[in-house]
């Protein structure tokens, strides 16, 4: 056989490699689309066991990703304990509880183990006490047990505006406290009466998962913040640490196998929606509505007067 030949042979067989693994990229590719569509998730696919690394950060809401995450995590055989980080002042009491509630489930089947980052305040404390053990650094700002309700009250600009809103509603309680209107005494009476029995559900849900009485805590039901050293005092975390005194109790105290590799677990951002796609383009484009979604997202006063129902949030004062 000439020289040409072979050389025509082996440029054939090149292609035809070439083409197989082109054809194997794309098949990988639409595979592993179609599982992020239909809800998937390759950290769950059998293989080497590994620590599941899920992080809790800024405002707590009930982010039903989120939870599935936790859910997922607790059903995957690859996972054999779950590291919980911590970082965030807290947000609503409901979002706290749910990831409360969820942590819980999850620790019928994975040893849950919640190290605490610059703080870890309120609901995010909440979700603390979903964990078997809890870390936190020795100034870690931690506590903060409480609720509250917050709504702006704008009847003395409407007045200088001159502008009145008028409403038509059931009965005397129905949609207040309300920003248009000052608020009265029965008003009044009735939130404080729906923040006590918020506070009674998470102070109570501290004595039982702590093991300790609220009135042995220096300022506890008064909602004060302590460092990570001050909490540990009190019982209110386990030990003072980081990333590795977390694994290490893993280790030490679920026999947890030494080395694991620890994954990041995060909700998928992946998403599918043209319309979605189409929106956050036009808020990069239109003029004059990326400077306020800035403010918003900046401004911590702002933020929570976003929040809905009762708010479990700590943030320092201003002045």
């Amino acid at each position: 056989m000439s020289l040409e030949s072979e050389t025509v042979l082996d440029r054939r067989r090149l292609r035809r490699k070439v083409s197989f693994w082109r054809i194997a990229a794309v098949i990988a590719v639409i595979l592993a689309l179609g599982a992020l569509s239909m809800g998937g998730d390759l950290r769950t696919l059998p293989g080497a066991q590994q620590i599941a690394r899920i992080t809790i950060e800024g405002t707590i809401t009930e982010d039903r990703k989120q939870l599935q995450v936790l859910k997922k995590a607790a059903e995957s055989s690859s996972v054999a304990a779950i590291l919980l980080f911590v970082n965030s002042p807290g947000g609503t009491t409901t979002g706290g509880e749910a990831l409360y509630e969820a942590l819980r489930a999850a620790a019928k089947s994975k040893p849950i183990v919640a190290q605490f980052g610059t703080v870890a305040a309120s609901a995010a404390y909440i979700v603390g006490l979903g964990a078997d053990h809890i870390v936190a650094r020795g100034n870690t700002i931690t506590g903060s047990v409480g609720v509250i309700a917050m709504w702006p009250e704008v009847t003395s600009l409407l007045d200088k505006l001159g502008i009145k809103v008028n409403e038509v509603k059931s009965g005397e309680l129905k949609a207040v406290p309300s920003p248009f209107e000052p608020l009265n005494e029965r008003s009044r009476q009735v939130t404080q009466e729906m923040i006590d029995e918020g506070f009674q559900w998470f102070i109570s849900l501290v004595e039982s998962r702590r093991g300790i009485s609220r009135n042995d805590v220096p300022g506890l039901v008064e909602g004060r913040i302590y460092s990570g050293r001050q909490a540990l005092g009190f019982k209110l975390v386990d030990q003072v640490g980081g990333e590795d005194e977390a694994v290490r109790w893993l280790v030490e105290q679920r026999k947890v196998t030494s080395g694991l590799k620890i994954i990041d677990w995060k909700p998928s951002e992946f998403d599918w929606s043209f319309t979605s796609a189409l929106s956050g383009a036009l808020l990069k484009t239109v003029s004059g509505l990326e400077p306020v979604a800035r403010l918003l997202a900046n401004d911590r006063t702002l933020a929570t007067l976003g929040l809905d129902g009762l708010v479990s949030i700590w943030h320092p004062a201003e002045k």
